[in-house]
Order: structure tokens, then sequence, then C-alpha cells
């Protein structure tokens, strides 16, 4: 009777073949880092970042000493959400919108000093006590009304802070504006009391309006009949001449005592 069993000398060697296989696969796998569009390598090795930076594609490390951490340094765009109290005091709430993106170069200095985690760690830090330092310098309505300006104090605020961080600001607006219910309906009694007053004004200045034009024309009509007036009265005298006139002509004396009968030299022409 034949066995035809392997022995277990070569069942030991098969495996420790496959092992060895295994592992080498792992080492060569590990050897190579691909680092990807948009992102740098930042290399550590035994956990302490190196000053090597990877650019993007392939490269060889020692995947024993060496660990490969990539940062995006392309252009990122997150949202945030601030609380503020404005310099009356009325609570303020907002949402900012911020684009920016890492600085290559210095890639293994954010790692080292933020870790992944900046947007947290730093940037949100950063809108949050902009925000708060400037709404203090403003009103509630002048956060409305001022909207530009008070932009423009949080971006060069915030641009500055995170450029200590080595984060390159692009970008920033402020999305929105919310107050308490009871300012929103103060604001807008006084946009509707702003508006009456508004209403009434233009009327005033249409009634004093109609109202000069009509004394203007109240004063052309009494002019008119003033001239009317002493036409007709002109005319009355002449008429009234007339109807008192007996038809002779009067008699007018001249030197030496004679009179001159202007009636008698008419008829004499004729």
């Amino acid at each position: 009777m034949n066995n035809s069993s392997v022995s277990p000398k070569k069942v030991f060697l098969g495996i420790g073949t496959l092992v060895v296989i295994l592992v080498a696969l792992v080492f060569l796998f590990r050897t190579f880092v691909v680092v990807e569009s948009g992102k740098v390598g930042v290399v550590a090795n035994f956990g302490a970042v190196q000053d090597i930076l990877l650019p993007e594609g392939m490269h060889a490390v020692n995947p024993f000493v060496s660990t490969v951490i990539q940062l995006d340094v392309r252009v990122q765009k997150m949202e945030a959400n601030a609380s503020a109290s404005s310099r009356d005091l009325q609570p303020v709430t907002s949402k900012v919108a911020l684009n920016f993106f890492l600085s290559k170069e210095k890639a293994n200095i954010i790692y080292r000093d933020l870790g992944l985690n900046y947007k947290k760690t730093i940037i949100e830090p950063v809108i949050q006590e902009s925000i708060k330092s400037a709404a203090a310098l403003y009103t509630a309505e002048e956060l409305i009304t001022k909207r530009p300006k008070v932009k423009d104090d949080v971006y060069k605020y915030i641009k500055e802070r995170l450029s200590e961080n080595n984060i390159i600001v692009t970008d920033f607006s402020i999305v929105d504006f919310n107050f308490s219910e009871e300012f929103n309906s103060a604001i807008e009694l006084k946009q509707i009391a702003e508006q009456k007053a508004l209403t009434a004004l233009n009327d005033l200045e249409r009634i004093k309006t109609e109202g000069e034009q009509e004394r203007v024309r109240a004063q052309a009509q009494s002019d008119a009949q003033k001239l009317l007036q002493q036409s007709l009265d002109d005319e009355l005298l002449r008429l009234k001449a007339i109807e008192k006139w007996d038809g002779k002509l009067p008699v007018v004396a001249g030197e030496g005592g004679t009179f001159v009968d202007i009636g008698a030299i008419m008829k004499a022409k004729k």
C-alpha cells in the first residue's frame, strides 16, 4: 500500500515561501508612493516631519522608516457660522464663505503645526474671532447699512491672521446676517415709519407746488380783470360823454372880443 501524503517539511517550506512572497509584495507596494494631482507629499520619518516635500507623481521611500502624508494644495471653499454682539449689544449671527489654499512650499510646516484638521483648529476660530472683532465696531443697523465695509474689515483680518499659518485666503463673503426677532421687528417698523414720512413729505411738496400754481393762476386772473375793468371804465366815460353832448359845436372867443361860431364855419364849408 503506497502513501501519497506530502511530508510536513514540504508543507512548511511552501508556507514559508508564500509568506516571503507576500512580504516582498507588501514591501514593494509600500516602497512606491504616488502623490495625487493637486496635492503635495509630506515625509515623516518615525513620526518626525522632514523638510522633504514630494510633488505630484511616483516616489520611492523606505516603508519601514518613512510615512508620506498628502496635503491638498488646491483652492478650497468652506462655510462657517459665527455669533457676535454689535456695538449696541444686539446679538447677531452670520454665515460666511471662505476660499483659500495651503502654501505648497510650507506644507510640511502646516502639517507639523496644524495637522490635517486645520479647518477646525485654525480657520474656524479665526473666522469667529474676526466676526466678533468687526461686529463690536458697528451698531446692528450699521452692520446692515455698511455691509460692504464690514465685509472688507473681516476679510482683511482673516487674510492677515491665516497668512501667519501659511494659509492663503483668495476670497471672502458674508452670506447672511441674522438678528433677533425684536430687532427685525423694530427695523421693519422704522422702515414703515420712514416710508410714511417720505410719502407725507412728498404730499406736502405736491400741495405746496399746487398752491403756488393756483396762486399764480389767481394773480393772472386778477391782473386780467383789472386790465379789463380799466378798459371798460375808459369806454364807459367816452359813452357817457357822447350821451351828454347836444350836437352843438362850441363857440370859441377870439381876440378883440369876437366870437367864432365853429358850427357856422362847418356849414359854410359844406
